[in-house]
């Protein structure tokens, strides 16, 4: 018995997911599928010649390039096989039909039409001519400028079609659903081609109007600090001369100028701390190669884990944790007392870590401790796996753990999936982006993420292979 692939099919009726088919389920959905078609073929009883004229069409279609090249050979077979004379509609946007080709040299037909009683979602025979819808490619659709009504990206027109036998109306048919296929992914491929372009000149404007005047920040905040030893200077020979003075107001309006210094530099301590991780994230992913390549590149360099990566996100957080109760506890486990340095693409390692904190920034929940103490909770730290991914390969295992609820998943791999927000946290605001993100980094470093519930609560780690530079 042939099986026509529909045990496959989704509920709703659409194509399976086929990502989640098993290799051997994949093989026989397409023996399925082989084996439908040859029945329909046989079904079809094509004659040689039409058979011939649709294996000509892919290759002539693949050999001879541009748009209009395309058309003519959409609009030849036709006249050499059935001796029809044709043109071509395309829709420009959701009403309009633009006249695209036609195989006489003075065409009668209209440049631009709408939809009417002849150009439609179906088979239209109007007079001499024959109106056949040029369907999309149902699982690109999203790919197009715009949704097209109906499926449809434009229609076929041949004529004289009066007396055409039934056979031949379905060969044409036939041959009108290739072209709308090779159409389709003939727009979509000259809409990538503007996107390229586009990308490959933002990368350019990225790199005048955004990266460079942002290198002139760094000259702006040395100026500023210089201003506030300056102001430090300046209050120290005020306090002086107000102790001087001996008069009690004098001394404290000194001690109130001191607190103002002190506070202008602790706020550009803050600032500037800021400013240098969202530069560091800015020159990081937007690294030219990034859009040349179309994908995440490293730059890997020896790095501290503690000095440079895991100690400027935590100092970056700390106000933050306090503002909303949450303690930064090591008791819960922590750092270990040792240098570690690995090499690493340290803008993109910052921000997945950046990533960890800012989720448990947001979801860190309340919870008794086995000490006795009750609160919010964070904890933090590193370890070296030995043997990790091969004997002589150790890892690197990274995690911060927040205080709170389990998530409620199926699968604890499921959180690192594009998009996916956990029920009992969805009302919190976010994209599901950001651990996507750190999932995409860490396993272009060779390395693996993990999330599980453990003693210290919430636990998100990743693991990175232990590389250091040869010396």
């Amino acid at each position: 018995m042939i099986d026509d692939g529909r045990r496959y099919m989704a509920e709703d009726g659409e194509e399976p997911c086929f990502e989640e088919l098993t290799e051997e389920e994949r093989m026989d959905y397409v023996t399925s599928r082989i084996e439908a078609k040859l029945l329909d073929y046989d079904g079809y009883d094509f004659t040689l010649r039409q058979s011939r004229a649709l294996n000509i069409f892919f290759e002539l279609s693949q050999e001879l390039r541009g748009r209009e090249m395309f058309y003519t050979v959409c609009m030849v077979i036709p006249r050499i096989l059935l001796r029809l004379e044709s043109s071509i509609y395309i829709l420009e946007d959701e009403e309009t039909f633009s006249l695209a080709g036609c195989s006489l040299g003075r065409c009668e037909m209209e440049p631009t039409r709408t939809w009417d009683h002849e150009l439609t979602d179906h088979i239209v025979l109007s007079g001499q001519r024959l109106f056949i819808p040029i369907c999309a490619n149902p699982e690109y659709i999203d790919m197009l400028p715009f949704a097209p009504p109906h499926n449809i990206i434009g229609s076929f027109v041949m004529s004289p079609c009066d007396k055409l036998a039934g056979h031949a109306q379905l060969f044409l048919e036939k041959y009108v659903n290739r072209i709308g296929f090779q159409l389709h992914h003939r727009i979509i491929r000259a809409r990538n081609r503007e996107h390229i372009s586009f990308i490959k000149s933002m990368v350019q404007d990225i790199g005048h109007n955004v990266i460079v005047p942002n290198m002139y920040f760094k000259l702006y905040f040395n100026q500023l600090k210089r201003q506030i030893e300056e102001l430090h200077l300046t209050t120290a020979k005020v306090l002086d001369m107000m102790n001087d003075c001996g008069r009690q107001d004098c001394v404290g309006e000194g001690n109130r100028l001191a607190s103002i210094a002190a506070g202008i530099e602790a706020q550009y301590q803050e600032i500037y701390s800021h400013y240098e991780s969202t530069s560091m994230f800015l020159e990081t992913l937007l690294r030219r190669r990034h859009f040349e390549e179309g994908r995440y590149v490293l730059d890997k360099r020896e790095v501290n884990l503690r000095k440079t990566v895991i100690e400027p996100v935590v100092e970056r957080f700390r106000l933050r944790f306090e503002d909303l109760g949450i303690k930064l506890d090591l008791s819960l486990g922590g750092p270990p007392d040792q240098m570690i340095r690995l090499v690493i693409d340290r803008g993109l390692i910052l921000q997945v870590v950046d990533n960890l904190f800012n989720n448990a920034l947001k979801y860190t929940g309340n919870a008794d401790l086995p000490d006795g103490r009750s609160g919010k909770f964070v904890a933090y730290g590193w370890e070296v796996l030995k043997d990790h991914f091969a004997p002589g390969l150790p890892g690197i295992r990274i995690w911060v753990a927040s205080t709170g609820k389990p998530l409620e998943l199926g699968d604890p791999m499921e959180v690192f999936k594009p998009g996916f927000r956990a029920g009992n946290v969805a009302r919190q605001p976010g994209t599901g982006r950001g651990l996507y993100f750190v999932r995409q980094v860490v396993e272009l470093h060779d390395g693996q993420v993990g999330y599980a519930y453990t003693a210290r609560g919430n636990e998100f780690s990743m693991i990175l292979p232990f590389e250091q530079e040869k010396r």
